[in-house]
């Protein structure tokens, strides 16, 4: 068995030869007594928004006014829309940037069921994020009142086999939509395989990006995917409710239509015709006034990244997550801790989910410590799982050798026995 001093050893030796080592400092760190490994619930902010969202708020605002619509505002929109693009694998003509990710989603989701109104049949998984079936759920109750929701149960609760889906698809097929990287376990599906697979009935398929886009490499195009919503304030560094995203195939935007007809999905939304003349782009799936502040506070989340580059990024991502698990074998599966995450890399995101029956008290253990202990702070999901999110932009090795320490420590000096079992309002 490894010691704690052999891990250390490698969490130093990794770190010291990570390439990507210097992006740390350029995010927001005013406690060094602070482990952040929430990033896959709400990333950091870089240090350049603080000055960035100065400008916008004091010079464009406050000096400016209104004009600052046609001299920074009207176009915001469509020149991040380009950035989220070249992330997500997607032509900066397919991707729309606003609203929140359960409003794209809606909208898409009632635009697809619309275009395949002859089919019935909606498909999706016990892995996915609640808020997506709620909407399926709403819009079969209020809309589609003949179409039946088919949720595919996973065997272990945390992956999901490709059979399975396959055997479900058919002809009668209308919509299927999976989490890319489902939220609870990281288990990451083959989104050109399920592609093909719903692209053999005629079915389409929408994603949900929002564990994925910033995490893992995610090629739109070159799968051939139909429609993906994301939200920008996890591994996109947005900031909290910043604005999200949704991509639609170039060739499909001729035929789903938007359901929500406002003035900036008008083709000429300043004319203030009283007849609505959607747009013919992306652009129709816009409804509302933009969120100026919200979309001003997401451009230097997305620079990074792409200076950074995806695919290094995932790099280092499949090396902590491995090291990770490496001490995860050594020293906390002997204490009760077991996996809740693919163990292949090549099938998880970018967070590792623990389970351990006393999963609550733990998580409140290592965020609020009562010995002097750093903070360390992951996130807590129902029933027993805690979440590890491995942000690469500014998460280290050594940040996982501390953490996996102290996990230890809690459960072999029964720390957790300090806390209740009272759920707070945000976990």
């Amino acid at each position: 068995m490894k010691t704690a001093e052999y891990f250390q050893n490698k969490a130093r030796l990794s770190d010291a030869n990570d390439s990507l080592a210097h992006f740390r400092y350029r995010f927001e760190n005013t406690d060094n007594h602070l482990i952040y490994l929430d990033g896959n619930s709400l990333g950091r902010m870089p240090l350049v928004t603080t000055q960035l969202m100065e400008n916008v708020i004091q010079n464009q605002w406050n000096d400016r006014l209104i004009r600052s619509w046609n001299e920074h505002w009207v176009d915001l929109p469509k020149k991040l829309a380009a950035k989220i693009a070249k992330i997500v694998g997607a032509r900066e003509d397919e991707i729309f940037v606003g609203d929140n990710t359960s409003v794209n989603f809606y909208k898409l989701a009632f635009a697809a069921l619309q275009f395949q109104k002859d089919r019935t049949k909606i498909i999706s998984d016990n892995l996915n994020f609640p808020s997506d079936l709620y909407l399926l759920q709403g819009l079969i109750e209020n809309s589609y009142t003949n179409h039946q929701l088919q949720i595919l149960e996973s065997e272990d609760g945390i992956s999901m086999n490709l059979e399975n889906v396959a055997a479900a698809l058919d002809d009668q097929t209308a919509l299927l939509t999976l989490s890319q990287v489902v939220f609870k376990s990281a288990f990451m599906y083959d989104m050109k395989e399920i592609n093909l697979l719903a692209h053999k009935h005629n079915a389409l398929v929408l994603w949900d990006l929002s564990h994925a886009s910033g995490a893992v490499p995610v090629h739109l195009n070159d799968s051939n995917a139909d429609m993906a919503v994301g939200c920008t304030y996890k591994y996109l560094n947005g900031g909290p409710g910043s604005p999200a995203f949704l991509y639609v195939r170039k060739d499909l935007q001729q035929s789903l239509a938007s359901p929500i007809w406002g003035w900036f999905g008008h083709q000429k939304p300043f004319t203030f015709d009283l007849n609505y003349q959607p747009e013919t782009s992306i652009w129709q799936f816009a409804a509302g006034t933009p969120g100026i502040l919200s979309l001003a506070a997401l451009e230097p989340g997305l620079d990074l990244l792409l200076e950074a580059g995806i695919e290094n990024l995932r790099m280092k991502s499949v090396a902590i997550s491995s090291f990770l698990h490496e001490m995860f074998e050594d020293i906390l599966e002997p204490l009760g801790y077991s996996m809740a995450s693919p163990k292949n890399p090549a099938q998880r995101g970018s967070h590792i989910t623990l389970k351990h029956h006393e999963g609550f008290r733990i998580s409140q253990a290592i965020i609020e410590p009562k010995n002097g202990s750093k903070v360390i702070i992951p996130d807590f999901r129902t029933p027993d799982n805690i979440r590890l999110g491995i942000a690469p932009l500014y998460n280290s090795f050594n940040d996982i050798y501390e953490c996996v320490l102290r996990l230890k420590t809690i459960i072999s000096e029964k720390e957790y026995l300090l806390f209740d079992n009272k759920m707070t309002s945000v976990t």
